[in-house]
C-alpha cells in the first residue's frame, strides 16, 4: 500500500534538518579553529627531523665534549712560552712541567714549558724534542729557587762571593739538561717565577732543589722583609741549614788540619742578603 506523499515529507525533512544542522555544526567547528597554512605545515616538517632525540642527544654530547676538551688543553696541555703568559690565577694553584735550558746563577735557571711531559710526545717525538732547539730565550720561563739565596757570582761589575762558583757548578750539574716540577708561587721584581723545584732522581724519588742546597751548604734560607717564598717548607728548610751548619759543609767549613797548623783562618762568612745590601749601599754612595 502506497503512503499519501505528504504523510513521507516531515519524516524526510526532519532528515535533511539533522543532516543540515550536522554540517553547520562541523563547519562551526572547523570555523573554531585557525586555519593551518601550507608555510607552517612545511616548516613542521621540516624541523621535525632536528627535534628527534636521535639527533638531539647525540647533538649535546658532541659539544660538551668538544667544550671540555678545549678547557682541558687550555688548563693543562698549552704551552707557556714565557714570564708575562702566565695568568695571575694560576700562582700557588699550578705547577708547570718542563726542560731545564740553562742555569745562569746558583739560584736560577731557565724553563722550557713541556705539558703533558713524556706522554704528550715531549722529548722522543721528533717534532718535540726540546735538546738542540735553538731560540728558546724568547719562549723559556725564567726561575728563581724558593726559599733559599746562593752565593752571588760576579755580574754588574761586583765580585763574586765565596762559594759561588760551587753553588753554581752544582746545580747545574743537579738540573741542567733535565726535567723538572716547579710549583710556582708568584713573580718577583726582575720578571722571574719564585717556584720550589723538585727533579726526579732514581726513577721513582723527588728531591726539592732547594733543599739538597741547604743540605749541602751551598744556600742560606732566604731573608728579607717582603717576598720570601717557602710553600709549606719554611721549617725544612731551616732544620737543613741548621745540620749543614753544625756538620761544618759548603760555606759552613772550617780549615781543615793543615790549614790550622800553616794558620788558615776561617773566612768571615757573609750571607748572601748582606753582601747584596752592602755592595747596594756602597754603589749608591758612588752616585752620589
Amino acid at each position: 500500500m502506497r503512503w499519501p506523499s505528504w504523510l513521507t515529507k516531515p519524516s524526510t525533512s526532519a532528515k535533511d534538518d539533522t543532516s543540515g544542522e550536522a554540517v553547520v555544526s562541523a563547519q562551526t567547528s572547523d570555523l573554531s579553529k585557525p586555519p593551518v597554512s601550507s608555510s607552517d605545515a612545511s616548516n613542521n616538517n621540516a624541523w621535525s627531523p632536528f627535534v628527534s632525540l636521535n639527533v638531539v642527544v647525540p647533538s649535546l654530547v658532541l659539544t660538551a665534549t668538544t667544550l671540555g676538551f678545549l678547557r682541558f688543553y687550555k688548563t693543562y696541555l698549552r704551552r707557556i712560552p714565557n714570564t708575562s703568559h702566565i695568568k695571575p690565577e694560576l700562582y700557588r694553584r699550578r705547577s708547570l712541567f718542563g726542560y731545564v735550558t740553562s742555569v745562569g746563577d746558583g739560584d736560577n735557571f731557565r724553563l722550557f714549558h713541556t705539558p703533558g711531559g713524556r706522554l704528550a710526545g715531549w722529548g722522543w717525538l721528533p717534532w718535540r724534542r726540546v735538546k738542540g732547539m735553538k731560540q728558546l730565550q724568547n719562549k723559556t720561563i725564567h726561575i728563581r729557587l724558593a726559599g733559599v739565596d746562593a752565593p752571588e757570582c760576579a755580574h754588574f761589575g761586583r765580585p763574586a762571593q765565596p762559594y759561588s762558583a760551587e753553588a753554581l757548578s752544582w746545580l747545574r750539574s743537579y738540573i741542567a739538561n733535565r726535567y723538572v716540577r716547579a710549583y710556582i708561587h708568584r713573580r718577583d721584581q726582575y720578571d722571574r717565577v719564585v717556584a720550589t723545584v723538585s727533579v726526579r732522581r732514581w726513577l721513582l724519588f723527588r728531591r726539592d732543589v732547594s733543599l739538597e742546597m741547604l743540605n749541602r751548604g751551598l744556600a742560606t734560607v732566604y731573608e728579607a722583609k717582603f717576598g720570601s717564598e717557602f710553600g709549606d717548607k719554611e721549617q725544612a728548610y731551616r732544620d737543613a741549614e741548621a745540620r749543614a751548619k753544625k756538620a761544618k759543609i759548603g760555606m759552613w767549613a772550617e780549615p781543615g788540619l793543615v790549614g790550622r797548623i800553616l794558620g788558615e783562618k776561617k773566612q768571615e762568612l757573609e750571607s748572601p742578603r748582606a753582601y747584596k745590601t752592602r755592595m747596594a749601599a756602597k754603589e749608591s754612595n758612588r752616585k752620589k
